[in-house]
């Protein structure tokens, strides 16, 4: 702030402008310091009161730069946030960001925050157990779906090819075969069906394998085709390894059941369908089974397969009954011409 003073309009600190060249200028005293500086005249003033020094709060606040000695740039600092205060420019969010290696209290601070906690890791390895339990449920989805049947098809296809080059070469089997042995060919034209029979019910030996099984051991034992009178009884997988019966459900009384073996052709026609039974309700291999409408022996036929689909909680049963006995001398029948 600028006051009014007494002095005269023509004078500059009481010493009249005429005279003021000849007075010598001295410097103020620096009390703050001693380091030498080169002095400036002060300006002469152009009438009105004189131009005093700039201070050094005007100089610091028109540079930006603290003058006025070493108190004066302290005074300066503390008026900003200081060596110490709260204003100062904020460091770096990590301590390698400004280049510098870090400590080793700096590097453990670092590592404990980057490491996830029993929650995060808790809720990754469950989130990978799910993972791994749905990939292995897949694979076995795909293995019991597609790779059994394909692997069972090849299997039933390289018997049949076999059966069928021992009768072109007129090789004979004996009459009674050995479990898992391969005797006769099953046509079911309505289905598409050719798939070689064996001997025996066994998963391993004959059903997994992609063909279907006589009963012809123990209790469950049944006749052969050429039987006079009989029940010629099967089983087979109604779902993967090959499913040969899949559709069997799908037959109506009168379609045709062939059974193919060295010698002959034995036609055999739908006659029954028993959905839903027990699985050990072993009377439908009966010579007469209860429920096929056959009230006397003779000749005929019977499919088993589990039901409902994916499942063998219960038995499907097909029965047909022998039409025709054809010499294979005689060619194929109508059935397999049709």
């Amino acid at each position: 702030m600028t006051a009014l003073r007494p002095e005269r309009e023509d004078s500059y600190g009481g010493v009249p402008y005429e005279s003021y060249d000849s007075v010598p200028y001295e410097p103020p005293l620096d009390d703050e310091t001693v380091a030498l500086r080169i002095p400036e005249p002060p300006a002469r003033p152009v009438g009105g009161e004189p131009i005093s020094a700039p201070d050094a709060s005007s100089a610091s606040s028109a540079t930006g730069t603290p003058m006025g000695g070493r108190a004066a740039r302290r005074r300066a600092a503390k008026r900003r946030g200081g060596r110490h205060g709260g204003g100062a420019e904020p460091a770096p969010e990590s301590p390698a960001d400004d280049g510098r290696p870090l400590s080793r209290v700096e590097a453990r601070r670092q590592a404990r925050a980057r490491k996830p906690g029993a929650a995060v890791v808790a809720s990754r390895a469950i989130g990978e157990v799910f993972i791994t339990t749905g990939v292995l449920m897949l694979l076995f989805v795909t293995y019991q779906l597609w790779w059994t049947n394909v692997r069972a098809h090849a299997q039933a296809d390289k018997e049949a090819s076999s059966l069928q080059d021992d009768w072109a070469s007129g090789k004979r089997n004996p009459g009674t075969f050995s479990p898992g042995q391969g005797f006769a060919l099953l046509h079911i034209p309505k289905l598409d069906v050719v798939v070689p029979i064996a001997e025996g019910v066994s998963n391993k030996k004959v059903l997994d394998r992609g063909m279907v099984g006589h009963y012809g051991e123990g209790e469950l034992k049944t006749a052969m085709p050429d039987a006079k009178t009989g029940n010629f009884g099967l089983a087979g997988h109604r779902n993967t390894h090959g499913e040969p019966f899949r559709y069997i459900n799908k037959l109506q009384p009168g379609d045709a059941i062939v059974v193919e073996t060295q010698d002959k052709y034995f036609v055999y026609k739908m006659a029954s369908m028993l959905p839903v039974t027990s699985p050990s309700n072993t009377s439908v291999l009966d010579p007469v089974p209860p429920g096929s409408g056959f009230t006397k022996t003779g000749r005929y036929i019977t499919l088993t397969t589990c039901t409902p689909e994916f499942t063998s909680k219960y038995r499907l049963i097909v029965w047909g009954k022998m039409v025709e006995e054809r010499p294979r001398s005689k060619g194929k029948p109508d059935a397999l011409v049709e």
